[in-house]
């Protein structure tokens, strides 16, 4: 049975509307699983695509982690198979971009970075990935000024898909040289598929001066997480939280001050952890490792960054200082200039200190 975050969230109490009202730093969040179920409907009866279900209640169960499914990797991406029948144009895609953002800025969300996948926008209709990677940058830029969010983006990449369409994406994304766009990011199955060959790609990006990011220490062990380091020297890492499993990788994470995107309930639906007092983002923190807390797959696992927080203080007894702490490490890991990063710690040092307390 997957885990439901409201057997432990209390949407209307008082420190969800505490927490609510804090400013908030997202740096894992994929655009593909921020769909709003409405809107699904709305494109399928727009576009005549059939759906399982016509009602956001009865699609749920298609598209979302319920109480009835297994927390397994495999029933976690199948949820993806009817969200890749939407992206049938790009104003679709301008459409679930323009939503993702707002729904991050009603929920006090002040910074974020939005991932998202040129190569899975663009298969169902064999869309150029610059006409992709343009129509996200330029209506994310729209959203930020209407909603009052500063967004940046991050294209990913899959390591179970080729090494050529990687190239493909990359240059794209160097060709379109949108300011928007800051970093690369290597996602997709660990199992069986190392990041190796995604070396020379990486360090390409890098040398355009892109920041990178490594989906690792999820499905795979901790020698993901090396892997991720020693062969694309990458900046973050994405979940990593089976880096618990290896001192010597928990030390080399610390030591060279890699952050870690940890998205707990997402790693309780996708099987990575057991049950929520399982979860070792205390462990980690206790050992000295920069944790940064995310949602992941917003509408997918049926959650906020909000309730993220909350889970974080209620069923993992973080105090809401260390919480406070780790809002700062995002602020403090974010891919901008130097002086755009400083700024934006100083924000929230601002902001956090006078945050109302619970």
């Amino acid at each position: 049975m997957a885990f439901n975050v409201q057997s432990v969230v209390n949407r209307n109490n008082h420190l969800m509307e505490t927490l609510k009202a804090w400013p908030k730093i997202e740096l894992h969040r994929h655009l593909e699983g921020s769909i709003r179920l409405p809107t699904l409907i709305d494109v399928a009866r727009q576009h005549d695509i059939p759906l399982p279900a016509f009602t956001v209640e009865h699609l749920r169960p298609f598209v979302q982690m319920t109480e009835d499914d297994e927390p397994t990797f495999t029933v976690f991406l199948s949820k993806f198979n009817v969200l890749r029948q939407f992206y049938r144009s790009l104003d679709i895609i301008r459409r679930i971009t323009r939503e993702a953002i707002e729904d991050a800025a009603n929920d006090n969300i002040k910074y974020m970075e939005l991932r998202f996948t040129p190569h899975a926008l663009a298969r169902l209709k064999d869309f150029d990935y610059q006409d992709i990677i343009r129509a996200v940058c330029e209506e994310s830029v729209r959203a930020e000024t209407d909603f009052d969010i500063r967004v940046t983006l991050i294209v990913s990449v899959n390591r179970h898909e080729s090494v050529q369409i990687a190239e493909k994406v990359l240059t794209a994304t160097l060709a379109l040289n949108h300011n928007s766009v800051v970093a690369l990011d290597l996602a997709g199955l660990e199992f069986e598929h190392s990041p190796r060959p995604f070396k020379t790609l990486f360090e390409r990006a890098q040398q355009a001066g892109l920041h990178t990011t490594v989906h690792a220490g999820e499905w795979a062990g901790p020698n993901s997480v090396r892997e991720a380091i020693e062969a694309l020297s990458t900046e973050r890492v994405g979940h990593g939280v089976r880096a618990i499993e290896d001192s010597q990788v928990v030390q080399m994470v610390r030591d060279k001050a890699i952050t870690l995107e940890v998205c707990p309930t997402s790693n309780l639906h996708s099987g990575v952890v057991k049950q929520f007092d399982q979860h070792p983002l205390n462990d980690l923190i206790y050992l000295g490792v920069p944790t940064t807390i995310n949602t992941d797959d917003p509408s997918l696992s049926d959650i906020t960054l909000t309730d993220e927080l909350v889970l974080a203080h209620v069923a993992l007894g973080l105090s809401l200082d260390v919480i406070k702490q780790n809002i700062m490490n995002a602020a403090k890991a974010a891919f901008l200039p130097d002086t755009e990063r400083d700024a934006l710690v100083t924000q929230f040092e601002t902001a956090l200190a006078s945050a109302p307390l619970p």
